[in-house]
């Protein structure tokens, strides 16, 4: 056998984040492509020897520079089609601002060309990239239910 040789062709992780102040959700605007100038979640993928939740924390603050605390897993999504860049999979977290960041407001960094507080009851109405729409109909079953999902899950 060739050590020196990927034989796994593998999924690449990444994480994506749902922060909600009232009734809103944040949105990041994208300055690349895929989906450039489009809406979608804060996030991104996750670094050699970095936890997801690291990830996620570090990803936010990139792209909106707001600290955040991690509260709980929506679920993952891995369908193989979810990114036009390859089979791409993302643990979606749900957090909340902390309190270094309580009174601040979002300022767009890293990859985010802006960010936007957007109403969760009027998401349908958001163009989004990726499978954001779905993960965030999804949050909106979740604060009743508190499932977690997956990308399969009816």
């Amino acid at each position: 056998m060739n050590v020196g040789k990927q034989m796994h062709k593998n999924p690449t992780p990444t994480v994506d984040t749902i922060i909600q102040k009232g009734s809103k959700v944040l949105l990041v605007e994208r300055k690349k492509d895929p989906f450039k100038q489009t809406m979608v979640l804060p996030g991104g993928f996750i670094n050699e020897g970095e936890f997801a939740e690291e990830a996620a924390i570090r990803e936010v603050k990139e792209e909106t520079s707001l600290d955040i605390e991690l509260e709980n897993i929506l679920g993952v999504y891995s369908d193989p089609s979810r990114d036009p860049r390859g089979h791409i999979m993302s643990t979606v977290f749900i957090g909340k601002i902390s309190d270094k960041s309580d009174n601040k407001e979002p300022i767009a960094g890293d990859d985010a060309a802006t960010t936007k507080w957007v109403d969760l009851e009027s998401i349908e109405e958001e163009t989004l990239g990726f499978d954001h729409q779905k993960i965030l109909m999804d949050f909106k079953e979740w604060k009743q239910s508190r499932q977690t999902y997956w990308s399969s899950k009816k």
